[in-house]
């Protein structure tokens, strides 16, 4: 969860540094990836029972919140609305 989470910022700066828009959307698909990874690390540890949901409830509002910008961005970039 450590690697998807900390990808997620890493993958963003690199596509904030992209050649193109084709490379953005790109490079935004991989951020778009690694947060949705993230979900679902934070999902299954709550099915699982090891984490309380209350305890990752914010972050997981959090995850989709910039999953949803992230997934804005994409279509903005490729053209589509």
């Amino acid at each position: 969860m450590l690697r998807c989470g900390t990808s997620v910022g890493a993958n963003y700066r690199a596509a904030c540094r992209a050649k193109s828009r084709a490379d953005f959307a790109f490079k935004m698909s991989l951020v778009e990836e690694e947060c949705d990874e993230v979900l679902y690390w934070m999902e299954l540890l709550v099915a699982a029972g090891l984490v309380g949901e209350r305890r990752v409830s914010k972050l997981m509002n959090e995850a989709n919140e910039i999953l949803a910008m992230v997934v804005a961005s994409i279509k903005t970039a490729r053209g589509r609305k």
